[in-house]
């Protein structure tokens, strides 16, 4: 058996027959050889083909990425209309607690549920935080009885167009009132809701629901709508200063630097007495606390809380007008008037990180405290400026 191994090309003769064929020297290329060019463009064909899979992929990523978060916003937004939705139930128990003097009061003085007058109730649940606020009907004009030139007064302040004031008002008078010229003229008809306002001549759903406007640096703003300052159950006396919109208590006389000044403070803490009022807010006609008695807005804004105790940025919104009932002659639950899954308003106070507990809170409650009352929000001024 041989002990070593000869390459069949060295014992081939050479063409010229000098001998055989050194394995080493280098031989003619054949059909499966190619040259350095060919190899370059097969490499850069391979860079090529690897950066674009890299751009799919990239793109690829940024897609579910995107998705992700929106999967996640969606579910953090239904999460926080869920929390919403529980607060404005809980809201009407407590307005009905508070209503039959159930309860009592915290050591501090504040009430366990509601008193009447208390326009916030503050609440804190192991998924998040909410500010539901209390607004009696009372703090809007009523729709169906008020003057023509109240009417005119508040349209004007939302709109800030005197024609179409006038045309909304005008409108909002016929519709209300029965037709002379029919020799069997209807009863007046009054509005039963104030979503009846979008059919009147002249109105918009921006004038009714509010938008957000710029000043001159291009900063928004909220503005509130007709629906803040309208209902089918207001007064046509005296509002809370504590709920009213801005627009409503511009209509109503009070100047603009003074309604800045009352905003600001009814977010840090509501007004208690006139004489508080007056120390912020000397020229205030038209304006009272409290006045409600029997037809209440609970409107809720809620805001989760994540596992690592801040905050989400999503805030979800829900409100119920209720017929609050005399439980201390006839024991019967509120009754629900509307419900409304959305109850964004310029007044909407979202909750935010050291939220205040003012009152309305149980003990031993997650987020139980009271720490300094301290103003995060800026103060909505109504004319669209600092």
């Amino acid at each position: 058996m041989p002990t070593h191994f000869k390459s069949p090309v060295a014992n081939r003769p050479r063409p010229n027959g000098r001998g055989p064929v050194c394995p080493f020297e280098p031989q003619p290329l054949g059909r499966g050889w190619k040259t350095n060019s060919q190899r370059g463009g097969a490499l850069l064909t391979v860079l090529w083909m690897s950066a674009g899979l890299a751009a799919i992929a990239f793109s690829v990523s940024s897609t579910v990425r995107a998705e992700s978060d929106r999967a996640s916003t969606s579910a953090d937004g239904l999460r926080a209309q869920y929390l919403a939705s529980g607060a404005v139930e809980r809201a009407i128990l407590w307005v009905n607690w508070g209503a039959a003097g159930v309860g009592g009061n915290q050591p501090d003085g504040s009430p366990r549920f509601w008193r009447t007058n208390l326009s916030r109730l503050t609440m804190s649940f192991p998924s998040g935080d909410a500010i539901v606020d209390v607004i009696p009907e009372s703090a809007k004009l009523n729709v169906n009885s008020a003057p023509a030139e109240d009417l005119y007064k508040v349209v004007l302040a939302v709109s800030g167009d005197p024609n179409r004031a006038h045309r909304i008002a005008d409108g909002i008078v016929a519709r209300r009132a029965s037709s002379p010229s029919s020799s069997f003229p209807a009863p007046p008809t009054s509005l039963q809701e104030t979503e009846e306002l979008l059919s009147i001549d002249g109105m918009d759903s921006e004038l009714y629901y509010g938008n957000y406007v710029a000043d001159e640096k291009g900063r928004l703003f909220a503005r509130g709508g007709l629906r803040d300052c309208l209902s089918p159950w207001g007064s046509v006396g005296s509002f809370d200063v504590n709920t009213a919109s801005p627009a409503l208590m511009e209509a109503m006389g009070t100047p603009v630097s003074e309604i800045t000044a009352i905003v600001g403070r009814r977010q840090m803490r509501p007004f208690k007495t006139i004489v508080e009022l007056q120390e912020i807010a000397p020229v205030t006609p038209r304006l009272t606390i409290g006045g409600g008695i029997a037809i209440y807005t609970l409107r809720a804004a809620a805001r989760l809380r994540r596992s690592d105790g801040s905050y989400s940025e999503v805030v979800r919104t829900a409100a119920a007008t209720i017929r609050l009932l005399d439980q201390r002659r006839q024991q019967q639950p509120p009754v629900i008037l509307r419900w409304y899954s959305d109850a964004w308003s310029q007044s909407v106070v979202p909750p935010f990180p050291g939220m205040p507990v003012p009152a309305g809170n149980v003990a031993g409650q997650p987020g139980f405290s009271r720490p300094d009352l301290t103003p995060v929000l800026s103060v909505l001024n109504l004319r669209g400026g600092p």
